[in-house]
């Protein structure tokens, strides 16, 4: 069995969180676990800096993947990880996340039509089956069910189960829910989001997606982008200033219209002291 090392390297940039690809989209970097990596963590940011140029910060291991045996009876197993940094002057091979789960951006109405096609085919392919209905329902917080932003993998996957996506070997074809990806890809992606979505609920990863400088709209706007959903705009700020993990700095935002915005910054001393928010984020309820 061969072992490939795949990254999920993630950004926001310009109030949309992006993943970095390769083959115009269609991949991940990624490459094989070799005997000369000290580890596996080792060896994924050689990969990611081979293939992108890019030094990685913060880098977390997600799961392991098992692809399907090929022709031959070979299989690959892939260890996936998530890594964090910032868009460079390059973003050309950054794509929106959302390109791949659309179904997943819920802070404005845009998405709608789609996701009401998308819940059309997925009760249709429930029928009269009571389990598959109470898991659409559960994972797409349909009947009344709220909707849980870290569910990004099961929806994926209740989706291929359903044949809904290109990936899944029974696709049913027709409509076209978000852009597919080569083997596991968009899985691993999917996995990634959802852990993510997770760990900014009580752990300051989101401020490796900020610049050392920033204002409080754009860490709004920074969450809001990967949590997919809105944030109560007074809740949130008195939640960021009550955890006490950013300060004031002397400087205003020159690039906010009307009044220049106060600058802040991440008290990066306070890292593994405490965590981050303690309570859920203030978001508000989906459509």
């Amino acid at each position: 069995m061969n072992a490939e090392l795949i990254a999920v390297v993630l950004a926001v940039h310009d109030d949309t969180p992006m993943v970095r690809t390769l083959e115009e989209g269609r991949s991940l970097p990624s490459g094989p676990l070799r005997t000369t990596h000290a580890s596996l963590q080792k060896g994924v940011r050689d990969w990611v800096e081979q293939k992108t140029g890019f030094h990685l910060g913060h880098v977390e291991q997600l799961y392991t993947f098992v692809d399907p045996p090929c022709t031959d009876g070979t299989r690959v197993t892939r260890i996936s990880y998530m890594a964090l940094t910032r868009v460079g002057a390059d973003t050309e091979r950054w794509k929106s996340w959302y390109d791949y789960l659309p179904w997943e951006d819920r802070k404005t109405t845009a998405s709608l039509p789609m996701v009401a096609v998308l819940e059309e085919k997925l009760l249709s392919w429930a029928g009269n089956d009571h389990l598959r209905q109470q898991r659409c329902a559960f994972n797409f917080g349909l009947d009344g069910m709220a909707w849980d932003d870290e569910l990004v993998l099961q929806r994926y996957e209740l989706m291929w189960e359903a044949g809904l996506v290109p990936e899944a070997p029974h696709f049913v074809g027709g409509v076209n829910f978000g852009r597919s990806m080569t083997s596991n890809s968009r899985r691993i992606l999917a996995t990634s989001i959802a852990r993510l979505r997770a760990k900014i609920k009580y752990r300051p990863l989101v401020f490796e997606l900020l610049p050392e400088i920033f204002t409080l709209w754009e860490l709004q706007r920074t969450v809001e982008a990967i949590a997919g959903r809105a944030v109560h705009k007074q809740n949130f700020r008195r939640l960021i200033l009550h955890q006490n993990l950013v300060e004031k700095t002397t400087g205003l935002s020159s690039s906010s219209k009307g009044r220049p915005a106060q600058l802040f910054r991440f008290r990066r001393e306070l890292v593994g002291s405490r965590r981050f928010m303690g309570s859920k984020l203030p978001l508000v309820k989906s459509s």
